[in-house]
């Protein structure tokens, strides 16, 4: 048996996006303008057979698979989109699951804090992958399961403000999201993030 948890595409990467993913894909790295795929099942050791279905039946590239022992994930692209959603479809039928046996996102965190103080700024571009925050600007903090969500969540962002990704964690038993940007983007950022996790249909969390 397979729990399929987080099941979204992604049409359009995002140029900071991508380049995030470039930092910590070990995979085939993406690039700007490809679609995208993000499935996440458990358990995690099932995600192997996901990717051997996924690159036997498609020419997509996978980016990320990550193995852990409650929830496993998958990150494929190209930049045929008809390739990606053949991908998911082969994943689906292989199980014998629609679209809709993903568990509907659910939002944990979703906190604006302004006027960033420097040392602040300084102890977030240390951890952060992405770009860089500003003394004085706002921080947008994210917190979404299950995780793979918080991929999708990003690049929305990305495309409705002029903000700055920081931080994005696609795994684990929460997904999170950092945003630094001036506060009306910020702003902008959290209605669409908000916008595309409410249009995702599913099963509830927990059934």
């Amino acid at each position: 048996m397979i729990d399929l948890r987080t099941f979204t595409y992604i049409d359009i990467l995002q140029p900071q996006l991508t380049g995030f993913l470039q930092t910590v894909a070990p995979g085939f790295l993406p690039l700007e303008g490809q679609a995208a795929l993000f499935v996440e099942v458990a358990p995690g050791m099932s995600v192997n057979a996901v990717t051997d279905i996924a690159l036997k039946k498609t020419s997509v590239q996978p980016g990320l698979m990550i193995v852990e022992r409650a929830f496993g994930v998958l990150q494929v692209h190209s930049f045929d989109q008809g390739q990606v959603r053949a991908a998911g479809e082969a994943i689906l039928e292989h199980y014998g699951l629609t679209e809709m046996d993903r568990i509907k996102p659910v939002l944990r965190t979703s906190e604006r804090i302004t006027g960033v103080d420097g040392h602040q700024a300084m102890l977030i571009n240390r951890m952060r992958h992405g770009d860089m925050i500003g003394q004085g600007q706002t921080l947008y903090v994210f917190e979404c399961e299950p995780a793979g969500y918080a991929c999708i969540a990003a690049n929305e962002a990305e495309k409705a403000a002029d903000v700055r990704l920081l931080e994005v964690v696609t795994f684990g038993a929460y997904g999170r999201l950092y945003l630094g940007g001036y506060e009306a983007e910020i702003e902008e950022a959290e209605k669409a993030i908000r916008h595309t996790l409410e249009s995702i249909d599913g099963r509830p969390l927990g059934r």
